[in-house]
Protein backbone atom coordinates (compact mmCIF):
# COMPACT_ATOMS: atom_id res chain seq x y z
CA UNK A 1 0.00 0.00 0.00
CA UNK A 2 1.33 3.30 -0.81
CA UNK A 3 2.57 5.00 1.81
CA UNK A 4 0.84 8.23 3.53
CA UNK A 5 4.10 10.03 3.04
CA UNK A 6 4.36 9.33 -0.75
CA UNK A 7 0.57 10.28 -0.90
CA UNK A 8 1.41 13.28 0.16
CA UNK A 9 4.08 13.97 -2.05
CA UNK A 10 2.33 12.90 -4.75
CA UNK A 11 -0.56 15.14 -4.34
CA UNK A 12 1.92 18.51 -4.06
CA UNK A 13 3.16 17.95 -7.01
CA UNK A 14 2.14 19.90 -10.17
CA UNK A 15 0.96 17.07 -12.47
CA UNK A 16 -2.17 15.30 -14.38
CA UNK A 17 -4.22 12.80 -13.02
CA UNK A 18 -6.97 12.36 -11.03
CA UNK A 19 -5.08 12.24 -7.89
CA UNK A 20 -2.98 15.58 -8.36
CA UNK A 21 -6.34 17.61 -9.62
CA UNK A 22 -8.01 16.61 -5.93
CA UNK A 23 -5.71 15.65 -3.66
CA UNK A 24 -8.18 15.42 -1.27
CA UNK A 25 -10.38 12.94 -3.43
CA UNK A 26 -7.39 10.73 -2.76
CA UNK A 27 -7.36 10.98 0.79
CA UNK A 28 -10.66 10.17 1.16
CA UNK A 29 -10.20 6.90 -0.78
CA UNK A 30 -7.58 6.21 1.29
CA UNK A 31 -9.15 6.67 4.50
CA UNK A 32 -12.42 5.92 3.30
CA UNK A 33 -13.67 3.40 5.75
CA UNK A 34 -13.07 5.85 8.68
CA UNK A 35 -14.44 8.81 7.50
CA UNK A 36 -18.05 6.80 6.84
CA UNK A 37 -18.19 5.38 10.92
CA UNK A 38 -17.40 8.40 11.77
CA UNK A 39 -20.19 10.20 13.58
CA UNK A 40 -18.75 13.47 13.30
CA UNK A 41 -15.89 15.68 11.88
CA UNK A 42 -14.07 15.49 15.02
CA UNK A 43 -13.20 11.43 15.21
CA UNK A 44 -11.76 11.74 11.50
CA UNK A 45 -9.40 14.31 12.92
CA UNK A 46 -8.60 11.87 15.55
CA UNK A 47 -8.23 8.97 12.91
CA UNK A 48 -5.91 11.18 10.50
CA UNK A 49 -3.72 12.11 13.50
CA UNK A 50 -3.29 8.44 14.49
CA UNK A 51 -2.53 7.78 10.76
CA UNK A 52 0.21 10.26 11.11
CA UNK A 53 -1.33 13.20 9.68
CA UNK A 54 0.01 16.88 10.68
CA UNK A 55 -1.24 20.44 10.33
CA UNK A 56 1.87 21.06 8.32
CA UNK A 57 0.45 17.43 5.85
CA UNK A 58 -3.06 19.41 5.82
CA UNK A 59 -1.60 22.52 4.49
CA UNK A 60 -0.74 20.70 1.42
CA UNK A 61 -4.40 19.63 1.19
CA UNK A 62 -5.08 23.22 0.96
CA UNK A 63 -6.45 23.68 4.85
CA UNK A 64 -5.32 25.28 7.92
CA UNK A 65 -4.94 22.34 10.45
CA UNK A 66 -5.90 18.72 10.27
CA UNK A 67 -9.31 19.51 12.22
CA UNK A 68 -10.37 22.26 9.14
CA UNK A 69 -9.56 19.16 6.24
CA UNK A 70 -11.17 16.27 8.58
CA UNK A 71 -14.22 18.95 8.00
CA UNK A 72 -14.06 18.54 4.23
CA UNK A 73 -13.76 14.73 4.04
CA UNK A 74 -16.62 14.47 6.36
CA UNK A 75 -18.80 16.82 4.17
CA UNK A 76 -17.96 14.64 1.28
CA UNK A 77 -19.10 11.24 2.80
CA UNK A 78 -22.81 11.32 1.30
CA UNK A 79 -25.32 10.28 4.66
CA UNK A 80 -28.46 8.44 4.53
CA UNK A 81 -30.76 11.30 5.94
CA UNK A 82 -29.00 13.89 4.69
CA UNK A 83 -28.14 15.44 7.73
CA UNK A 84 -24.93 15.11 10.19
CA UNK A 85 -25.12 13.22 13.48
CA UNK A 86 -24.67 14.70 16.58
CA UNK A 87 -21.25 14.78 18.10
CA UNK A 88 -20.53 12.56 20.79
CA UNK A 89 -18.84 15.52 22.46
CA UNK A 90 -22.40 16.78 23.31
CA UNK A 91 -24.49 13.66 23.92
CA UNK A 92 -22.86 12.31 26.87
CA UNK A 93 -25.53 11.09 29.41
CA UNK A 94 -25.95 12.03 32.54
CA UNK A 95 -24.84 9.53 35.42
CA UNK A 96 -26.04 5.92 36.22
CA UNK A 97 -27.16 4.26 39.15
CA UNK A 98 -25.28 0.99 38.18
CA UNK A 99 -21.61 2.39 38.04
CA UNK A 100 -22.13 4.83 40.70
CA UNK A 101 -22.78 1.87 43.14
CA UNK A 102 -19.87 0.12 41.24
CA UNK A 103 -17.37 2.75 41.99
CA UNK A 104 -18.78 3.03 46.11
CA UNK A 105 -18.58 -0.63 46.20
CA UNK A 106 -14.93 -1.12 46.85
CA UNK A 107 -14.31 1.61 49.60
CA UNK A 108 -17.43 -0.31 51.57
CA UNK A 109 -16.61 -3.14 51.12
CA UNK A 110 -12.97 -1.73 52.53
CA UNK A 111 -15.08 -0.42 55.41
CA UNK A 112 -16.50 -3.44 56.25
CA UNK A 113 -13.27 -5.62 55.59
CA UNK A 114 -11.67 -3.41 58.46
CA UNK A 115 -13.95 -3.82 60.98
CA UNK A 116 -13.99 -7.75 60.79
CA UNK A 117 -10.50 -7.20 60.57
CA UNK A 118 -10.67 -5.27 64.52
CA UNK A 119 -13.59 -6.83 65.76
CA UNK A 120 -12.14 -10.99 65.09
CA UNK A 121 -9.27 -12.99 66.75
CA UNK A 122 -7.40 -16.04 65.77
CA UNK A 123 -8.65 -18.21 62.79
CA UNK A 124 -11.65 -16.41 62.50
CA UNK A 125 -9.63 -13.10 61.95
CA UNK A 126 -7.79 -14.99 58.91
CA UNK A 127 -11.34 -16.22 57.91
CA UNK A 128 -13.00 -12.48 57.60
CA UNK A 129 -9.62 -10.94 56.23
CA UNK A 130 -9.80 -13.64 52.92
CA UNK A 131 -13.50 -12.86 52.74
CA UNK A 132 -13.42 -9.87 52.52
CA UNK A 133 -9.97 -9.10 50.57
CA UNK A 134 -12.20 -11.69 47.63
CA UNK A 135 -14.72 -9.62 48.12
CA UNK A 136 -13.27 -6.45 47.29
CA UNK A 137 -11.55 -7.89 44.04
CA UNK A 138 -14.79 -9.48 42.55
CA UNK A 139 -15.89 -5.65 42.86
CA UNK A 140 -13.44 -4.06 41.38
CA UNK A 141 -13.28 -6.42 38.86
CA UNK A 142 -17.10 -5.82 38.71
CA UNK A 143 -16.42 -2.03 38.16
CA UNK A 144 -13.43 -2.26 35.98
CA UNK A 145 -14.97 -4.46 33.82
CA UNK A 146 -19.15 -3.44 33.68
CA UNK A 147 -18.65 0.42 32.66
CA UNK A 148 -18.06 2.07 35.65
CA UNK A 149 -15.66 5.64 34.54
CA UNK A 150 -12.61 3.55 35.36
CA UNK A 151 -13.14 0.67 33.47
CA UNK A 152 -15.46 -1.03 30.10
CA UNK A 153 -15.84 -4.07 28.44
CA UNK A 154 -13.49 -3.29 25.74
CA UNK A 155 -10.69 -2.54 28.07
CA UNK A 156 -10.78 -4.69 30.89
CA UNK A 157 -8.29 -5.76 32.96
CA UNK A 158 -5.55 -7.76 32.03
CA UNK A 159 -4.08 -10.89 33.87
CA UNK A 160 -0.14 -9.44 34.12
CA UNK A 161 -1.98 -6.07 35.10
CA UNK A 162 -3.77 -7.52 37.64
CA UNK A 163 -1.07 -9.66 39.29
CA UNK A 164 1.01 -6.83 39.66
CA UNK A 165 -1.30 -4.27 41.10
CA UNK A 166 -2.28 -6.91 43.65
CA UNK A 167 1.63 -7.30 44.62
CA UNK A 168 2.11 -3.39 44.96
CA UNK A 169 -1.47 -3.14 47.09
CA UNK A 170 -0.37 -6.16 49.06
CA UNK A 171 3.05 -4.40 49.44
CA UNK A 172 1.43 -1.56 50.89
CA UNK A 173 -0.19 -4.10 53.73
CA UNK A 174 2.59 -5.65 54.48
CA UNK A 175 5.77 -4.88 52.99
CA UNK A 176 6.98 -2.23 55.02
CA UNK A 177 6.79 -4.31 57.93
CA UNK A 178 8.01 -7.38 56.40
CA UNK A 179 11.09 -5.08 55.34
CA UNK A 180 11.52 -3.48 59.35
CA UNK A 181 11.53 -6.81 60.92
CA UNK A 182 13.81 -8.69 58.08
CA UNK A 183 16.66 -6.16 58.71
CA UNK A 184 16.09 -6.87 62.57
CA UNK A 185 16.35 -10.20 62.10
CA UNK A 186 13.20 -11.69 61.71
CA UNK A 187 10.15 -12.07 61.36
CA UNK A 188 9.17 -14.57 64.40
CA UNK A 189 5.65 -15.31 62.53
CA UNK A 190 2.82 -14.32 61.36
CA UNK A 191 1.64 -10.38 60.55
CA UNK A 192 0.12 -8.58 63.89
CA UNK A 193 -1.61 -5.13 64.42
CA UNK A 194 -0.20 -3.56 67.95
CA UNK A 195 -1.70 -0.54 69.31
CA UNK A 196 -1.18 2.43 66.79
CA UNK A 197 -0.17 0.02 63.76
CA UNK A 198 3.13 -1.19 65.68
CA UNK A 199 4.11 -4.77 65.41
CA UNK A 200 2.91 -7.49 68.05
CA UNK A 201 4.69 -8.13 71.75
CA UNK A 202 6.82 -11.03 70.14
CA UNK A 203 8.25 -9.00 66.81
CA UNK A 204 6.11 -9.97 64.64
CA UNK A 205 5.65 -7.75 61.24
CA UNK A 206 3.03 -5.32 61.20
CA UNK A 207 -0.06 -5.37 59.23
CA UNK A 208 -0.87 -1.54 58.41
CA UNK A 209 -4.68 -1.27 57.05
CA UNK A 210 -4.94 2.68 56.34
CA UNK A 211 -3.14 2.87 53.27
CA UNK A 212 -5.45 -0.11 51.62
CA UNK A 213 -8.38 1.01 52.87
CA UNK A 214 -7.67 4.42 51.82
CA UNK A 215 -7.00 3.07 48.35
CA UNK A 216 -10.62 1.46 48.37
CA UNK A 217 -12.15 4.35 49.45
CA UNK A 218 -10.70 6.43 46.59
CA UNK A 219 -11.78 4.28 44.05
CA UNK A 220 -14.69 6.52 43.67
CA UNK A 221 -12.83 9.89 43.75
CA UNK A 222 -10.35 7.90 41.10
CA UNK A 223 -13.50 6.69 38.49
CA UNK A 224 -14.93 10.67 38.85
CA UNK A 225 -11.71 11.85 37.90
CA UNK A 226 -10.89 9.65 34.98
CA UNK A 227 -14.67 10.40 33.89
CA UNK A 228 -13.89 14.17 34.47
CA UNK A 229 -10.45 14.02 31.65
CA UNK A 230 -12.49 11.70 29.19
CA UNK A 231 -15.19 14.43 29.02
CA UNK A 232 -13.71 17.54 29.26
CA UNK A 233 -10.67 16.13 26.42
CA UNK A 234 -13.52 15.07 24.71
CA UNK A 235 -14.80 18.77 24.51
CA UNK A 236 -11.33 20.09 24.30
CA UNK A 237 -11.34 18.45 20.55
CA UNK A 238 -14.33 20.52 19.43
CA UNK A 239 -12.89 23.86 20.75
CA UNK A 240 -9.46 23.11 19.50
CA UNK A 241 -8.49 24.25 16.26
CA UNK A 242 -5.03 22.41 15.60
CA UNK A 243 -3.09 19.06 17.00
CA UNK A 244 -0.57 21.54 18.76
CA UNK A 245 -3.74 23.68 20.19
CA UNK A 246 -5.08 20.40 21.24
CA UNK A 247 -2.35 19.15 23.15
CA UNK A 248 -1.47 22.53 24.86
CA UNK A 249 -5.29 22.46 25.97
CA UNK A 250 -5.44 19.05 27.33
CA UNK A 251 -1.75 18.72 29.30
CA UNK A 252 -3.35 21.01 32.46
CA UNK A 253 -5.99 19.15 32.32
CA UNK A 254 -4.21 16.26 32.58
CA UNK A 255 -2.54 17.47 35.39
CA UNK A 256 -5.68 18.93 37.03
CA UNK A 257 -7.25 15.67 37.08
CA UNK A 258 -4.22 13.99 38.41
CA UNK A 259 -4.09 16.22 41.28
CA UNK A 260 -7.62 15.86 42.28
CA UNK A 261 -7.52 12.26 42.76
CA UNK A 262 -4.72 12.54 44.85
CA UNK A 263 -6.32 15.09 47.11
CA UNK A 264 -9.18 12.68 47.27
CA UNK A 265 -6.53 10.31 48.32
CA UNK A 266 -4.29 12.18 50.72
CA UNK A 267 -7.74 13.46 52.47
CA UNK A 268 -8.99 9.87 52.83
CA UNK A 269 -5.88 8.32 54.04
CA UNK A 270 -5.35 11.14 56.54
CA UNK A 271 -8.85 10.62 57.87
CA UNK A 272 -7.93 6.66 57.78
CA UNK A 273 -5.12 6.91 59.49
CA UNK A 274 -6.12 9.13 62.09
CA UNK A 275 -9.02 6.51 62.64
CA UNK A 276 -7.06 3.71 62.89
CA UNK A 277 -4.20 4.82 64.88
CA UNK A 278 -1.14 4.09 62.44
CA UNK A 279 1.44 6.17 60.95
CA UNK A 280 1.03 9.29 58.29
CA UNK A 281 2.92 7.71 55.55
CA UNK A 282 1.41 9.90 52.59
CA UNK A 283 4.55 10.11 50.45
CA UNK A 284 4.15 6.07 50.20
CA UNK A 285 0.22 5.81 49.56
CA UNK A 286 0.36 9.21 47.20
CA UNK A 287 3.33 8.08 45.33
CA UNK A 288 1.42 4.12 45.13
CA UNK A 289 -2.09 6.18 44.61
CA UNK A 290 -0.49 7.78 41.51
CA UNK A 291 0.81 5.15 39.50
CA UNK A 292 -2.47 3.56 39.65
CA UNK A 293 -4.33 5.89 38.88
CA UNK A 294 -2.24 6.88 35.48
CA UNK A 295 -2.10 2.85 34.61
CA UNK A 296 -5.22 2.50 34.59
CA UNK A 297 -6.25 5.84 32.67
CA UNK A 298 -3.89 4.83 30.06
CA UNK A 299 -5.22 1.61 29.98
CA UNK A 300 -8.53 3.40 29.23
CA UNK A 301 -7.44 5.38 26.05
CA UNK A 302 -6.05 2.01 24.70
CA UNK A 303 -1.94 2.74 25.75
CA UNK A 304 -1.70 -0.84 27.52
CA UNK A 305 1.84 -2.03 26.98
CA UNK A 306 4.20 0.86 28.82
CA UNK A 307 1.21 0.44 31.86
CA UNK A 308 2.37 -3.09 32.27
CA UNK A 309 5.60 -3.05 32.17
CA UNK A 310 6.04 -0.46 34.36
CA UNK A 311 3.74 -2.03 37.11
CA UNK A 312 5.91 -5.17 36.73
CA UNK A 313 8.60 -3.05 36.74
CA UNK A 314 7.53 -1.52 39.92
CA UNK A 315 6.49 -4.46 41.59
CA UNK A 316 9.97 -6.75 41.22
CA UNK A 317 11.86 -3.68 42.12
CA UNK A 318 10.24 -4.15 45.17
CA UNK A 319 10.56 -7.84 45.55
CA UNK A 320 14.13 -7.89 44.53
CA UNK A 321 14.78 -5.13 47.83
CA UNK A 322 12.92 -7.81 50.01
CA UNK A 323 14.79 -10.39 48.54
CA UNK A 324 18.21 -8.96 49.25
CA UNK A 325 17.87 -8.27 52.79
CA UNK A 326 16.76 -11.99 53.47
CA UNK A 327 20.22 -13.29 50.90
CA UNK A 328 22.29 -10.84 53.23
CA UNK A 329 21.84 -13.66 55.62
CA UNK A 330 23.74 -15.91 53.60
CA UNK A 331 27.74 -16.46 54.25
CA UNK A 332 29.37 -14.11 51.99
CA UNK A 333 26.19 -11.78 50.98
CA UNK A 334 25.90 -9.28 53.57
CA UNK A 335 26.98 -6.34 51.04
CA UNK A 336 23.52 -7.25 49.12
CA UNK A 337 21.29 -5.28 51.83
CA UNK A 338 23.72 -2.48 51.91
CA UNK A 339 21.42 -0.25 49.63
CA UNK A 340 17.97 -1.03 50.82
CA UNK A 341 19.62 -0.57 54.80
CA UNK A 342 21.16 2.99 53.83
CA UNK A 343 17.42 3.47 52.11
CA UNK A 344 15.88 2.49 55.18
CA UNK A 345 18.29 4.08 57.79
CA UNK A 346 18.16 7.22 55.88
CA UNK A 347 14.29 7.32 55.84
CA UNK A 348 12.34 4.89 57.17
CA UNK A 349 10.90 1.13 55.82
CA UNK A 350 8.74 3.03 53.27
CA UNK A 351 11.53 4.75 51.58
CA UNK A 352 11.52 1.75 49.28
CA UNK A 353 8.11 1.97 48.28
CA UNK A 354 8.35 5.61 48.01
CA UNK A 355 10.95 5.24 45.73
CA UNK A 356 10.15 2.79 44.03
CA UNK A 357 6.50 3.91 42.45
CA UNK A 358 7.60 7.58 42.56
CA UNK A 359 9.92 6.83 40.05
CA UNK A 360 7.37 4.68 38.25
CA UNK A 361 4.38 7.14 38.57
CA UNK A 362 6.88 10.12 36.87
CA UNK A 363 7.71 7.44 34.17
CA UNK A 364 3.83 6.79 33.43
CA UNK A 365 2.86 10.49 33.54
CA UNK A 366 5.70 12.06 31.22
CA UNK A 367 4.06 9.28 28.85
CA UNK A 368 0.76 10.22 29.43
CA UNK A 369 1.58 13.67 28.63
CA UNK A 370 3.09 12.91 25.42
CA UNK A 371 0.01 10.40 24.65
CA UNK A 372 -3.68 11.39 26.42
CA UNK A 373 -2.68 14.66 24.79
CA UNK A 374 -3.63 12.97 21.09
CA UNK A 375 -6.44 13.79 19.45
CA UNK A 376 -6.16 10.51 18.31
CA UNK A 377 -6.53 8.88 22.03
CA UNK A 378 -9.85 10.42 22.54
CA UNK A 379 -11.81 9.39 18.88
CA UNK A 380 -14.23 6.99 20.27
CA UNK A 381 -17.18 7.99 21.96
CA UNK A 382 -17.85 7.44 25.37
CA UNK A 383 -19.90 4.60 26.40
CA UNK A 384 -22.97 5.41 26.94
CA UNK A 385 -23.50 3.84 30.83
CA UNK A 386 -20.65 6.27 31.96
CA UNK A 387 -21.90 9.64 32.93
CA UNK A 388 -20.37 13.31 32.93
CA UNK A 389 -19.37 14.83 36.11
CA UNK A 390 -19.01 17.88 34.74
Amino acid sequence: MTGLGELDRGSARPGTGRATADPVKALLHRHRELCERAVDPLEIAAGLEAHGVTDRTAARFKHRDVFSLAEELYARIPRDDGTPRPSAATTAPGPRAGWVVLTLLPGALGLASTAALRLTHGQNRVYAVALGVLAIALAMRAALRRGSPLGTPSAPPTTGTAVWTCWLIGYALLGDGLLHTAITGGPDGPPTRGPGGSGGPDGDWTLVVAPVLALTLAFAPGAWSARLFAVRARRKVAASRGLEDFADSVRPLLFGSLALFLCALGALFTLCATVLGEPFTHHEVLALGALLFLARLLTLHGFTHVPKVVLAAAALAQAAALATVFAARLPGCGALAVPVETLVAAWNPGGVATLVCGAAALTLLIHAARTLTRASAHARPEAPSQGDPA
